[in-house]
């Protein structure tokens, strides 16, 4: 955190983020100071951060259910810092304006601030929804209270999230983690809700029953001019077209499908017949409006389709343009601008494309929230003028000119006129072979592009034939016109289920249904992709096995917490909590401890009974086999048809293969494969052991197996007579397991000799022995990768052939470096300059988990959908800056601590 001078009697700013620091000191000029909270300063307690004289009331989590739900709050260890130079600096200022973002979360942030610091000047709430100098100063002069209705809003939202993750996550640790690392999985309200649709699409996609039909495609003629028809009745019978059929592939009304024979036979009589009459002729005329401007939800949604981003790169690469000034704030639910701003959007149309741009009264649009209050506006250039893009460019990098530019038009657009159009439509008659086939074409004409000349919305992947607009242009045409028919062609059609959700088509399902705020979208996305939920196939959310046993186990016992009515419900309780109208401790002991026609969280925890983990884990596939879902992930159980008493044979589901894409064909298809890998390299020539190859579910790997005992051969038929008898192993003699060893990164299974084998089964390999200490050095492969061990001290090796290569000479100069640090030549990906916090050099290095930011103080995971390439010396800063934020990850394993001063949350 950076500090300006701390003279007496100024008035002391505190503001969220350090970006805003420079500009907002610039604005408000010396009078003012202006310092920088990092974000959050203290959070709900950790277990291991309770006293003990307060582990009976706080202890299970951090919150006293008994008492109010009173939470227990400590100052975050990364903050202890921040705070003591805030304290510092409020003791020299004559008064505190608390600026942080004008949200929920901001006036939670606010709040903490004045029960931390306890303050002894005046305080005041400062807000502002743009960084620019008109607007700053205003607020500076304009300030209000601290909204504590809103802060109770915030706080009951975080009180209900620590519950429910902490009540419900457990259960699917013991039933559904089955061994997997816990933290890897989680429940939540909004998350477990958002995990739900996604399931529920590929439910969808998995019970689709795909149905065909055929129709006629053909060009139609008038003199040089052709066009696109199609066939749509057959002597006054509809033809069938895709959405006449449901999901299950049954007709939903009488309509005419044509088989293959009837289309291709039909087809052949249009060309004999070569013309067509034109029928009839209508022409309508219609108009579009524009759309509002953008909320946080919209340009989420927008950012997907048309600029490819994911909601959580949207939302920082917004965040970044609001810091810098060039928009207005980026969390609203607000369709609404201001008048500064329709008079500025309206100029700048007329400016752009004349008088007839804009309407004669400006356009007011109306949030369909009932609780809009987290912004005044709607998401849209700062400033009474707005900036065009290409004024901006030279100050912004790629993504956010891309962005910027999204949102100027969208709001230019917002207050432009109508576009009006014609669209014609013709049908045309054909008399082939004794039947009447009928064929239709429309064309669209705007006789005045209105908004379109700056701006129009996406659209989410439509499902079938009929969703698509016909854009092409028809001659003039006239009924009774005789018209030359060509490239007639019969086609078939198969109906496809629902596409799968994209991050843009989740945002708006969540914002349909009412689940979560705008604002906790993208945080939502980013929580069930890392809790591998669900993963990215291109744009499409793609659910994995492991999300169908979380969601069945929510369904099954807690269907109340995951119906998407009540979630919705919750939503709205907490918007009347924060317009005052309820009151928080009465309504978290009805979610908690239930009511009448209420059961309560605690209650089900309590009376969950008993869970089958493996029924929970397992999905019929037909009658094929069963799929079931264990520590190591999905896999094929494929009982013995000659003997339902043996074991069922285990196979392997890979991994990319999607849920839908998982029927009894392919299964059995998956059953009757070979097992890759399984392949005899030779003869051990120490022990005389068989040494093979395979490929395991965890991977590929060699192995050692003793010989096959030799059969007895009757020489003069050739034939076998009796295998020679085998030993069984007792419990007191178990035959001991067979060494294996896994394949290193560069080995592949139809590659790998012998000689190779044998190496990889003699690890770890003895290098030597220190020369000074007589330690022996061993090189060996590990979880984390190749490495040396000597004693209990080890060293990272830089590649797999090291283990084989390495000599005690080169081990022991290994372990002369230092253990962490420049051991090796700089493995950056990336460098730039030093962070304007840390002062340090900021590099991109590629980790285990992928490539990170880091200052040698802070490291922060390059997002989804971002590459080291997209990231410039701006963006690496943002990312560092937003990782100081959010604070530290909490750490799993016991440390000892020391006692320090908690604040605790005195009403």
């Amino acid at each position: 955190m950076a500090t300006g001078s701390k003279a007496q009697g100024k008035k002391l700013v505190i503001v969220e983020s350090p970006t805003k620091m420079t500009s907002i000191q610039g604005y408000l000029g010396d009078g003012y100071e202006v310092l920088s909270s990092v974000g959050h300063i203290r959070d709900l307690a950790s277990k291991k951060d309770i006293p003990a004289d307060k582990k009976a009331a706080y202890g299970k989590y951090s919150i006293d259910v008994d008492n109010d739900f009173d939470p227990y709050y400590v100052v975050n260890d990364r903050k202890t810092k921040t705070v003591a130079e805030l304290k510092r600096a409020v003791k020299t200022a004559n008064e505190v304006l608390l600026a942080t973002d004008e949200d929920r979360e901001g006036e939670a942030i606010a709040w903490h601030l004045l029960e931390v610091l306890k303050p002894k000047v005046p305080v005041k709430r400062m807000v502002f929804h743009e960084i620019t100098k008109d607007a700053i100063k205003a607020a500076a002069e304009n300030t209000r209270e601290l909204d504590l209705a809103l802060v109770d809003a915030q706080e009951t939202r975080r009180v209900l999230d620590r519950l429910f993750g902490w009540d419900v996550s457990p259960v699917l640790w013991r039933k559904v983690g089955s061994g997997r690392e816990g933290a890897a999985l989680s429940a939540g309200r909004v998350q477990s809700a958002a995990t739900r649709l996604v399931v529920e699409r590929e439910r969808e996609r998995m019970a689709f029953v795909s149905a065909s039909y055929w129709d006629i495609e053909a060009l139609a003629l008038k003199g040089t001019d052709a066009f696109s028809t199609r066939l749509v009745r057959v002597d006054g019978a509809q033809l069938a077209r895709g959405t006449d059929f449901d999901d299950s592939g049954q007709l939903k009304k009488a309509v005419l499908v044509l088989s293959e024979k009837d289309a291709q036979e039909l087809a052949a009589a249009v060309i004999t017949a070569g013309e067509a009459s034109v029928s009839s002729v209508e022409a309508k005329p219609g108009t579009r409006s524009p759309k509002a401007p953008f909320t946080t939800s919209t340009m989420q949604q927008e950012s997907g389709r048309k600029l490819s981003m994911s909601a959580k790169h949207a939302m920082s690469v917004a965040q970044r343009l609001y810091e810098k000034g060039f928009i207005t704030y980026m969390r609203t639910d607000s369709q609404s601008l201001s008048t500064q701003a329709i008079t500025a959007a309206r100029e700048q149309a007329v400016a752009l494309y004349g008088d007839r741009a804009v309407p004669a009264n400006p356009r007011v649009y109306r949030s369909k929230s009932k609780n809009a209050q987290e912004a005044h506006e709607a998401i849209r250039p700062s400033g009474e003028h707005f900036r065009t893009p290409s004024s901006v460019a030279s100050s912004l990098d790629r993504d956010e000119q891309r962005l910027y530019d999204l949102i100027w038009k969208r709001t230019v657009a917002s207050q432009m006129s109508d576009a009006k159009y014609e669209t014609t439509t013709v049908t045309m008659a054909v008399e082939a072979g004794g039947k009447k086939a009928e064929f239709t074409a429309s064309g669209t004409v705007y006789t005045f592009k209105g908004f379109l000349e700056a701006y129009e919305e996406g659209s989410d992947e439509k499902r079938s034939d009929a969703d698509r607009a016909s854009d092409q242009s028809l001659p003039a045409l006239a009924v009774g016109d005789v018209l030359g028919v060509k490239d007639v062609e019969a086609k078939s059609h198969a109906t496809t289920p629902k596409p799968r959700y994209t991050e843009a088509s989740l945002v708006k399902a969540l914002e349909e249904k009412g689940i979560g705020r705008p604002s906790t979208f993208a945080s939502i996305i980013d929580v069930i992709l890392d809790r591998g939920y669900v993963s990215k196939r291109g744009q499409a959310l793609v659910p994995s096995w492991l999300a169908f046993s979380v969601v069945r186990l929510l369904e099954e016992h807690f269907a109340d917490l995951v119906d998407y009515d009540f979630t919705a419900a919750l939503e709205d309780d907490l918007d009347a909590i924060a317009r005052g109208e309820q009151q928080r401790t009465s309504w978290l002991k009805e979610f908690y401890f239930g009511s009448e026609g209420h059961v309560g969280l605690r209650n089900i925890v309590d009376n969950l009974g008993e869970i089958d983990a493996r029924e929970l884990n397992s999905t019929p596939i037909g009658d094929v086999a069963t799929l079931r879902f264990g520590k190591y992930g999905p896999y094929l159980e494929v009982p013995d048809a000659t003997d339902p008493e043996a074991k069922a044979r285990i196979v392997n589901v890979p991994e990319e293969l999607a849920p839908d894409e998982l029927t009894p064909a392919k299964a059995q298809e998956l059953i009757d494969a070979p097992v890759a890998g399984d392949r005899v390299l030779g003869e051990n020539p120490e022990n005389g052991k068989l040494v093979v190859v395979k490929d395991g579910r965890f991977g590929p790997y060699v192995q050692e197996l003793e010989p096959e005992e030799p059969e007895a051969v009757d020489e003069a038929t050739g034939e076998v007579t009796e295998s020679a008898p085998k030993k069984k192993a007792t419990k007191k003699t178990a035959a001991p397991k067979p060494r294996t060893a896994s394949l290193f990164k560069s080995m592949s299974v139809d590659s790998v000799d012998l000689e190779t084998a044998l190496r990889l089964l003699d690890l770890p390999r003895v290098v030597g022995k220190d020369p000074e200490s007589g330690e022996e050095i061993t090189a060996q492969n590990g979880r984390y990768g190749p490495y040396l061990k000597k004693g209990a001290d080890s060293r990272s090796l830089d590649s797999e052939q090291q283990i084989f290569d390495i000599t005690v000479e080169e081990a022991v100069e290994v372990y002369k470096l230092p253990k962490y640090g420049a051991r090796r030549a700089s493995s950056a990906l990336k460098e730039f300059d030093a962070d304007p916090v840390s002062g340090k050099p900021i590099k991109i290095k590629d980790g285990r988990f992928g490539a990170y930011v880091t200052d040698g103080e802070t490291n922060a995971t390059i997002p989804r959908g971002e590459t080291p390439d997209d990231v410039d010396f701006e963006r690496a800063k943002q990312l560092l800056a937003d990782k100081r934020a959010k604070g530290p990850a909490p750490k799993r394993t016991a440390r000892k601590t020391t006692a320090r001063k908690t604040t605790a949350k005195k009403k």
